[in-house]
């Protein structure tokens, strides 16, 4: 029997996580069959999934019922679903987590309020609060890798609280983030602590930033990069984490058992129908890195994509195509922080209509 094309993805080291989370998908076997078949290793959720899943069907009617019983807010509420739901799913990934080296896979994640993207102080305490609730070993919280969640980032870490870094697009900011998680780890260390089973991932957004420049590209007249500029700037970012992930500073903490941030390819489902539904996917497959995917993604990829070792190939390609576009006089680290201020926004907007949606449905008890 031909073997899985999905799975064939986890033999070039990288890990396949599913980008969404819903009770349906747990409850009826599917999320473990996708386990067991597509062999997916993780999962992460954000609002705007949340939210699909909390107005989109009448599974958690009962409980947001229950929970308003009490005087929790509505954003307490929905954290209240959301935990059980990340609990729940976090049991189904046991067995990848205590496989091979503990700890280095089957992580499932939860964001802290999309409210407090800009918000250090309130993003640190939420981050604390979610991880003593959730109360699993291979559970994430999800912080944005905006300027202010950069201290928010090192001070969780420190903590000892595993951290999916997420709304990453340009690269100068995710090496603000490794530094952050690296401070953080020698932090925990120089507090007495162990750090060998801290884990993170920097999660950086792809497809978004070919939306945003592919236009400019046409009106330069380099048309024939489109598509390209996201793919050159993650195979970047891969350069970057090795850079990193190496060298004195980083030996003493891996002597300690520290394991290194991965880069998380997010974004990965192709928003222009002119490309291949699996493009993004199939360019960046390597060792050491995680690729988180929407479930029509997997399934195109299990049906016709085509599983390589590619992330290094064509660094020189990659360096020239983001020199072009500088050279062009497209601002790429303006256009990323763009994106990042439209990425809050994006998360913002469903969250409301979800806290909306669960005041709606408390007015009908």
């Amino acid at each position: 029997m031909e073997t899985n094309k999905v799975k064939q993805i986890h033999s070039f080291g990288q890990s396949i996580w599913l980008d969404f989370i819903d009770r349906a998908i747990i409850s009826s076997g599917k999320l473990q069959k996708l386990i067991d078949e597509d062999g997916v290793r993780g999962v992460t959720s954000n609002p705007a999934i949340f939210e699909k899943a909390i107005t989109s069907s009448s599974d958690y009617d009962n409980d947001i019922r229950t929970l308003a019983d009490g005087e929790k807010t509505n954003e307490e509420i929905f954290f209240g679903l959301a935990i059980s739901d990340i609990q729940n799913a976090a049991k189904l990934f046991e067995g990848v987590y205590n496989e091979g080296v503990v700890g280095a896979d089957g992580y499932v994640s939860l964001e802290v309020s999309p409210f407090l993207a800009l918000d250090t102080e309130g993003t640190a305490a939420q981050a604390v609060d979610l991880w003593k609730k959730v109360d699993r070993k291979n559970v994430m919280i999800k912080i944005p890798g905006t300027k202010p969640g950069l201290a928010a980032i090192r001070q969780s870490i420190a903590k000892g609280i595993n951290i999916n870094v997420t709304l990453l697009f340009g690269l100068p900011r995710y090496e603000e983030v490794t530094e952050a998680y690296i401070s953080g780890l020698e932090d925990h260390l120089a507090a007495g602590h162990s750090i060998g089973h801290i884990s993170s991932v920097a999660s950086f957004f792809l497809s978004r930033i070919d939306v945003l420049v592919d236009p400019l590209l046409d009106e330069k007249g380099l048309g024939e990069l489109k598509g390209e500029v996201a793919i050159a700037s993650a195979k970047k970012a891969y350069e970057i984490y090795k850079r990193v992930f190496s060298g004195e500073r980083w030996e003493k903490l891996a002597a300690q058992g520290a394991k290194p941030q991965r880069l998380l390819w997010a974004s990965t489902s192709s928003k222009n129908p002119a490309f291949k539904d699996t493009k993004y996917v199939e360019a960046l497959i390597g060792p050491d890195t995680v690729d988180t995917v929407p479930l029509e993604t997997v399934e195109a990829f299990r049906d016709h994509g085509v599983a390589a070792n590619t992330l290094e190939q064509g660094l020189d390609k990659a360096t020239e195509i983001l020199e072009k576009v500088k050279a062009a006089g497209i601002d790429i680290d303006k256009l990323t922080q763009q994106l990042e201020d439209e990425g809050i926004e994006k998360f913002n907007k469903p969250f409301e209509k979800l806290l909306q949606a669960i005041e709606d449905q408390k007015s009908k008890v």
